[in-house]
């Protein structure tokens, strides 16, 4: 009889079985192993996969192109979808990216703020609300009801490699939603990731092209 093996919630127990008795583990058992590593392999990834925009910013020291709008949806986005993940306690291998996307994306909004050449009242305002209202979210003080609503409602200096990240994120995270019996909302919300974010890579990459054509006729 051999030993549970678990590690960080990744039971390898079946999978070590099989092994030891020159088997390969059945789907059964290697579709869940398979799903929770790679969960955990996107928590890995999303510790940097923001950090290429970030380094854009920094080093032109221009937010010339970038929706500073745009960059506090995807914060709002990303709270949501943590809260929503806490509030359904699911295992951190579904959702762990979402913690350290919505830091770095903190950390965006932030940069923007500080490169910004006007900062209206009203953008303070939105600040301050989110710092209000975040807290209640992830403590999971709303209703079941509103919750589902929320989340499912929820060119320029964009870096490629960010994009392109999340991308391939979206299409692990898929993968890993459906074995991990994700609710539906989750899995379209991943469907939905990787549909825009594939979009968003399409474009940088036409836009590339098309300049690259454009210098080599000036040229």
């Amino acid at each position: 009889m051999v030993a549970t093996m678990e590690f960080a919630g990744i039971n390898f127990t079946c999978a070590f079985d099989s092994l030891t008795h020159y088997e390969v583990p059945h789907k059964d058992c290697l579709l869940p192993l398979l799903s929770k590593v790679l969960g955990y392999c996107i928590v890995a990834a999303s510790t940097i996969v923001k950090l290429p925009q970030i380094i854009v910013i920094l080093k032109n020291k221009s937010i010339k192109g970038l929706s500073i709008p745009s960059f506090e949806l995807e914060v709002v986005g990303f709270t949501i979808a943590l809260a929503y993940c806490l509030f359904k306690r699911l295992p951190f291998s579904a959702y762990g990216e979402l913690v350290f996307l919505l830091l770095q994306s903190i950390i965006l909004v932030v940069l923007l703020y500080q490169l910004s050449p006007t900062l209206t009242l009203k953008t303070w305002l939105k600040a301050i609300l989110y710092c209000a209202i975040a807290p209640i979210l992830l403590a999971g003080h709303i209703t079941p009801s509103l919750f589902e609503a929320l989340f499912n409602h929820s060119t320029g200096q964009l870096s490629f490699l960010t994009n392109f990240m999340s991308f391939g994120g979206g299409v692990v995270r898929l993968f890993t939603s459906i074995q991990e019996q994700a609710p539906v909302s989750m899995v379209v919300g991943s469907v939905l990731g990787v549909i825009t974010n594939g979009i968003v890579v399409y474009q940088i990459l036409a836009y590339d092209k098309s300049a690259e054509l454009k210098r080599k006729k000036e040229s």
